[in-house]
């Protein structure tokens, strides 16, 4: 006699935790900026993500240190991925950021985003980006504004859209 089937439901964190996944997948898919700067999105969860990058020759301003605009780019792609696992179509309205340090060839970057605020429409996201030394380089603080009724990718039918 065979055991009946047993459907296994994921819990509400196990189903955000794979709605943010899909919704990586399908962004980086089409993420042109990221792909070419050679980040990797490390992790990303419900209101989170942790973005990598190796600092480039190319990438490099006149004072041999790494361009404040490709960390503010860094940072910006963590907040991206962080406000839109939640499968709602979400944009930045503004951003801030500090530089804390400098950034040399071959440092390794990450930028960690996590969400401090969310009410209707509009969030509130820190990052901070720091080296392969642990030394914070960047605080960068972002401003989101959901669109209404915009999903980054279909219901699989398996759980929150």
């Amino acid at each position: 006699m065979s055991k009946p089937q047993i459907a296994v439901v994921p819990n509400d964190h196990e189903a955000a935790q794979q709605l943010a996944e899909r919704v990586r997948d399908r962004m980086y898919a089409h993420d042109r900026a990221t792909r070419a700067l050679d980040m990797a999105i490390v992790d990303v969860g419900p209101g989170s993500a942790r973005v990598r990058m190796t600092v480039r020759q190319d990438m490099l301003n006149g004072f041999a240190i790494c361009h404040g605009g490709l960390i503010t780019t860094l940072a910006d792609t963590a907040f991206a991925y962080a406000c839109n696992a939640y499968n709602q179509v979400t944009v930045a309205s503004g951003l801030s950021i500090d530089f804390i340090a400098a950034a040399k060839e071959g440092d390794v970057l990450e930028a960690v985003c996590d969400e401090q605020a969310a009410s209707g429409r509009t969030g509130v996201y820190d990052v901070v980006v720091t080296n392969q030394r642990g030394e914070r380089i960047a605080l960068f603080r972002g401003r989101s504004y959901r669109l209404k009724g915009k999903r980054v990718v279909e219901p699989d039918n398996h759980g929150p859209s």
